[in-house]
């Protein structure tokens, strides 16, 4: 086959896994194409907010997130649950910032791709990868076969020594290659739209661990939980996740429960008709690792691709950004090597890393979506877990994931030790 063009590595969708690969494989002088499908800027549903951990990961990358270009920050959740209130401060670590951000996706995937494109990637837009391109002999990836999406029937081949599947939740570039996502692994859905409100003025991230079809504890318990939180030009994300713990279909209307919880939230809150701002939007949220391996045949997949959304809270960028850069440390590694051998046994490193950073969290969370699934269990829970500060301080910390590995406090060693008894996702 003739290739119509060459690179060391190709990357198939530039969401923040794409871009984060992108940045650290240019960065370590390699040549990159990252070839998207849409034209930026181009909007993504939820994900506008960002923890402490996806915070760090930008510092990491050096990417700017100055509240005077609209960076909205937040210092902590308030939860509500069971009659209770209770705020919860991200905590002072070591590892991460003591402050979330937030700004619309319109904005961050085209920042973070343009950020990439100045450590040295290049990028395609408007691009549709159709297809993984196969050696004949030994099966192995080495490269993609692309349309132009403006131009159809104008396609053209690139050869490359490795191709990322970043694509998100359809994997296409996965299943192409033959690798099925898991059905018994936990599958979310989240729906959100914007909103002028009063609450755009807050710092904090509201969370609603409890969602009623009308007064609250007197009328019908929904499955899920809501947030709201703030980002910028006096706009909140208004959304709700629902968690299953296998990929079956649910059959749940999470749009009739959205309108429903919505009708329900207090007056002051200003959310309504008249307020909305934009479409209510869904999207599937792939969970604790529901499409493996991450590596093999020159082929690896990041973030959404390979399942590394938590099952504790449907948070999805974190993972992205943070399977972008192990990503390329190993691509870089890998090629200083000279036989294919040797480079794959460098790669085989790389899915290995990630099952020992989030192996253990990943299963403790396809507890907590069992669990989450069951609003009666769930109102247990809260009704008598929320008026104890302690101990939700510990709960958030495991649910957003803001706890040291490997110098933290008492409760960061309790989850870490947790993490480490239980078997790896």
């Amino acid at each position: 086959m003739a290739f119509g063009e060459m690179a060391d590595v190709v990357i198939v969708g530039a969401g923040p896994a794409g871009s984060s690969a992108a940045h650290y494989l240019a960065q370590y002088g390699l040549d990159v194409l990252v070839l998207e499908k849409a034209v930026f800027p181009r909007d993504k549903i939820c994900g506008d907010g960002l923890t402490p951990r996806a915070v760090s990961e930008l510092i990491r990358m050096a990417f700017p997130i100055p509240e005077s270009e609209g960076w909205v920050r937040n210092y902590g959740v308030r939860a509500y649950g069971g009659g209770h209130m209770i705020e919860v401060p991200w905590p002072d670590l070591v590892s991460q910032p003591n402050y979330g951000s937030a700004v619309p996706r319109l904005d961050f995937d085209c920042r973070l791709i343009r950020h990439a494109q100045k450590s040295g990637a290049r990028l395609r837009e408007g691009v549709t990868v159709t297809s993984v391109v196969k050696d004949s002999r030994s099966g192995r990836v080495i490269g993609v076969k692309a349309r132009n999406t403006a131009e159809k029937g104008t396609e053209f081949t690139v050869r490359a020594r490795y191709v990322v599947d970043a694509g998100g939740v359809s994997a296409r570039i996965a299943t192409a290659a033959g690798r099925e996502k898991n059905p018994r692994r936990p599958m979310g859905v989240a729906v959100r739209t914007y909103f002028e409100s009063p609450l755009a003025s807050t710092d904090m991230m509201e969370s609603h661990l409890e969602l009623w079809a009308g007064k609250p504890g007197s009328s019908e318990l929904l499955p899920g939980y809501g947030w709201v939180f703030a980002v910028g030009n006096g706009l909140v994300n208004v959304g709700l996740g629902t968690l299953s713990s296998t990929a079956k279909p649910t059959g749940i209307d999470y749009r009739k429960i959205f309108r429903t919880w919505i009708e329900n939230v207090p007056e002051e809150w200003g959310l309504n008709e008249e307020t909305r701002r934009g479409k209510l939007r869904s999207a599937a949220l792939p969970m604790a690792f529901n499409r493996k391996p991450h590596y093999a045949d020159g082929l690896a997949l990041v973030g959404d691709a390979g399942g590394m959304v938590s099952p504790f809270n449907g948070e999805g960028i974190a993972y992205a950004l943070a399977s972008g850069r192990i990503l390329a440390g190993y691509i870089a590694q890998s090629l200083g090597r000279m036989t294919l051998s040797r480079q794959d046994r460098v790669m085989r490193e790389y899915p290995r890393e990630l099952r020992a950073e989030l192996g253990g969290y990943y299963t403790l969370g396809r507890v907590f979506a069992a669990l989450i699934g069951r609003p009666e269990i769930m109102h247990l829970c809260v009704k008598y877990g929320l008026p104890h500060p302690t101990l939700m301080k510990l709960v958030m910390k495991l649910l957003s994931d803001t706890y040291d590995r490997h110098d933290g406090d008492w409760m960061d060693k309790l989850i870490t030790a947790l993490t480490k008894a239980v078997p790896k996702a």
